[in-house]
């Protein structure tokens, strides 16, 4: 990839926030990464095994740490904090971290009040903070990932399901990222030809997925990570095509297809069959419950 950016802003030191930064380096698109985290040490430590990094793959690209509020310049900035919680629940567990991120999202949208580049949000659960952060920021290019991830399971999955090449499926998954995710069935296609969707073995797969990754690695981190990349390059105009992203869409917080022309983005909303469309209204109205429930959170903002 021949075309550069400027930097990119990564908060968040963890999981998701190491892999995206180790991404951005190996990629080599971005003249550099900033790097923020609750620990300055997490974050100097970060830098450091970025450069290290850097050196050996020959990247041009820098690394350095960063306050949030340093990040204003930054052609894109990625959001992935988390809270220090116990998640023990075992339905809706994206959820669970809504009330312990919120006050640390908002926080750091205050921090970047007014910022004019492309935000991408991967803190679960991923479409109210992304609601959120929009909000309290005022930036008007805020993007989360999460629907992605689904998206690519479900291809998977149903691949699997059909020994069919995972190449040869195109489908969606849109609304909530967690328990009310829609499955686009009605318009799935294997190699552009309708097919029967096993449902319940696929939403079975769905579930089982994150639940293997976390027990044997304590969490996601490369699918997410990969989401937040794949965002980038379509949003900063790297590549253009499709993506599936939690945007703000006629007054709902959803995730949606956004297809992107040299950086500018349109929701595409595929065809939904009745049962679809209900779906889809029930994931809008629980991702309001939850909005509305850390909607203090936007007291002060701007």
């Amino acid at each position: 990839m021949s075309t550069r950016t400027g930097p990119v802003g990564v908060i968040g030191a963890g999981a998701v926030g190491q892999t995206v930064a180790a991404l951005l380096v190996a990629a080599g698109w971005c003249e550099e990464v900033l790097v923020a985290s609750g620990s300055d040490r997490s974050a100097a430590a970060l830098v450091t095994d970025l450069q290290d990094m850097a050196q050996i793959v020959g990247s041009p690209v820098r690394a350095q740490t960063a306050h949030p509020a340093d990040m204003r310049d930054c052609a894109a900035v990625v959001v992935a904090p988390r809270a220090k919680f116990t998640n023990t629940a075992t339905a809706d567990v994206r959820m669970a971290g809504l009330e312990a991120n919120a006050p640390l999202i908002a926080a750091l949208a205050r921090s970047l009040t007014g910022y004019e580049g492309t935000a991408v949000v991967a803190t679960n659960p991923v479409d109210p903070l992304t609601w959120l952060f929009a909000r309290a920021s005022g930036a008007a290019r805020v993007y989360g990932v999460g629907s992605a991830t689904d998206t690519a399971r479900y291809r998977l999955a149903l691949a699997a399901e059909l020994a069919v090449p995972v190449e040869s499926v195109a489908g969606h998954v849109i609304g909530e990222h967690g328990d009310a995710a829609v499955l686009c069935t009605s318009t799935t296609r294997i190699d552009g030809r309708r097919v029967r969707v096993p449902v319940r073995a696929v939403r079975a797969e769905l579930g089982a997925r994150p639940r293997r990754i976390n027990a044997g690695i304590s969490r996601g981190r490369c699918g997410p990570a990969g989401a937040v990349l794949h965002a980038l390059t379509h949003a900063l105009g790297l590549k253009d095509g499709p993506v599936e992203l939690s945007v703000d869409h006629q007054g709902a917080q959803l995730g949606l297809p956004v297809h992107f022309t040299a950086g500018r983005p349109a929701v595409r909303l595929p065809h939904l069959d009745p049962a679809e469309r209900r779906l889809l209204a029930a994931a809008d109205h629980k991702i309001h419950l939850a909005c509305k429930t850390i909607s203090h959170h936007l007291e002060g903002a701007r």
